[in-house]
């Protein structure tokens, strides 16, 4: 394995038990980030919220992710990643631990704002550790298992709150306690399963002014302005979904809580099964029939009919037809995550960090502002069905300037 540091002495099973504890705090971050979807009916009834003001909760969240992405991308690189990891799970375990105390929508948007801006550490730093831990054959399937604990949580936490809230409407804020106190148990386990060495990059070659001369030239690079764009639409398709589906259940469809938030698990499930197949497909098409490259493609394609699907959702009123479009949907719109982060691990080591963390300014600034968009239009159209349609369409385009732009350096099946 071509990795800077030396695991040579670790058993075989050791890198993807890190893959593992990299699924868990995925799982962590979504459960932290979905407790507020989960609970919005009540929480906008009990703050008097209109849709465009839930729209902007979810957006100041999204604004603060990507401040926080360029922080964290930038410390990724320049730290050790076994304790910047460890202190950003804690700080936002605590941003969500103390939404459960806001009395109102200015406290509620200054807690998403400090939950935003933590959660922004995971991804530069689980990214980073699976661009050390496994080579570029294994990274699709490395980071499905990444990207897969983001349904995981997000699976659990529907669950978790169907039994702690009551027919009491406050008891929303019990499972942002109960969820924020939890996420400080992975640090146990992670800081035990590695020392300090086993992240550890090699030193740059050149000197810092060089180095940072070369970051700025692959910033502006055609793969960068490709990664920005791709990003940006299949975030804002992801969080939309993420987001509304609760509400769009609710108010949209006249399902009612108990059942938005089973069909929530259901729906998360989905996914997970769309993200853990994506990341298979790549590998066992790469390894029998294409080049790395063009196996990520078809995947990333495929992937994004899948999503296109939520076009029909007008169409389509309260029953088990929608239930099923909106499952396909969404795994399509995550499956599409771990070949995007297969592509930015091929621009560079050194700068693995930064890349995450620049890319998720475009990750999150676009997405937060249509988050906004959405609840206008939903607010003046009095339906949340051209959103979701809208949205729907976005990572199918989204793969239109990976097929074109991105050169593809491996022409040849995979050797796995």
């Amino acid at each position: 394995m071509n990795t800077a540091n030396d695991t040579s002495a670790r058993a075989p099973s050791w890198k993807w038990i890190i893959c593992g504890l990299l699924l868990l705090a995925s799982a962590i971050n979504y459960m932290d980030r979905q407790t507020l979807a989960n609970a919005s009916v009540r929480i906008s009834r009990e703050f008097n919220l209109s849709q465009e003001q839930y729209g902007n909760v979810e957006a100041v969240f999204g604004y603060a992710f990507a401040a926080g992405s360029l922080v964290f991308g930038w410390m990724a690189d320049r730290f050790s990643i076994r304790w910047l990891y460890a202190v950003v799970l804690a700080l936002w375990s605590m941003a969500g631990f103390v939404t459960g105390f806001a009395k109102d929508y200015d406290q509620l948007l200054l807690c998403r704002v400090l939950l935003g801006f933590f959660e922004a550490g995971h991804w530069p730093c689980a990214i980073r550790t699976t661009r050390l831990l496994l080579d570029e054959r294994q990274r699709s399937m490395g980071n499905s298992l990444l990207q897969s604990g983001a349904s995981v949580g997000a699976i659990i936490t529907p669950l978790v709150m169907r039994f702690l809230m009551t027919e009491d409407t406050s008891t929303w804020r019990i499972p942002f306690f109960v969820v924020g106190a939890v996420g400080l148990l992975w640090i146990i386990p992670w800081l035990v399963m590695l020392k300090g060495h086993d992240l550890r990059a090699p030193a740059p070659a050149a000197s810092g002014r060089a180095a940072s001369g070369s970051f700025l030239k692959i910033v502006f690079s055609r793969r960068m302005l490709i990664v920005f764009f791709v990003i940006a639409s299949i975030n804002a398709t992801w969080q939309i979904l993420r987001a509304w589906m609760p509400k769009f259940l609710q108010e949209g469809r006249g399902y009612t809580e108990a059942h938005a938030l089973y069909f929530n698990s259901v729906w998360f499930a989905a996914t997970d099964v769309g993200c853990i197949a994506a990341g298979a497909l790549a590998v066992w098409l790469a390894k029998r029939h294409f080049s790395v490259h063009a196996a990520r493609v078809l995947v990333f394609a495929g992937c994004g009919v899948l999503c296109a699907s939520a076009s029909l959702v007008p169409w389509l009123g309260h029953g088990w037809l929608l239930l099923l479009l909106l499952s396909v949907a969404g795994a399509g719109a995550l499956g599409v995550f771990p070949i995007y982060h297969a592509f930015t691990q091929d621009i560079s080591s050194e700068h693995q960090g930064k890349i995450t963390g620049v890319a998720g300014v475009a990750a999150w600034i676009i997405p937060s502002f249509l988050q906004k968009g959405f609840g206008w239009l939903a607010d003046r159209t009095g339906s949340f069905d051209l959103g979701f349609a809208l949205a729907g369409l976005l990572p199918l385009i989204a793969v239109i300037p990976i097929w074109l732009f991105w050169k593809n350096t491996n022409s040849s099946p995979a050797k796995l």
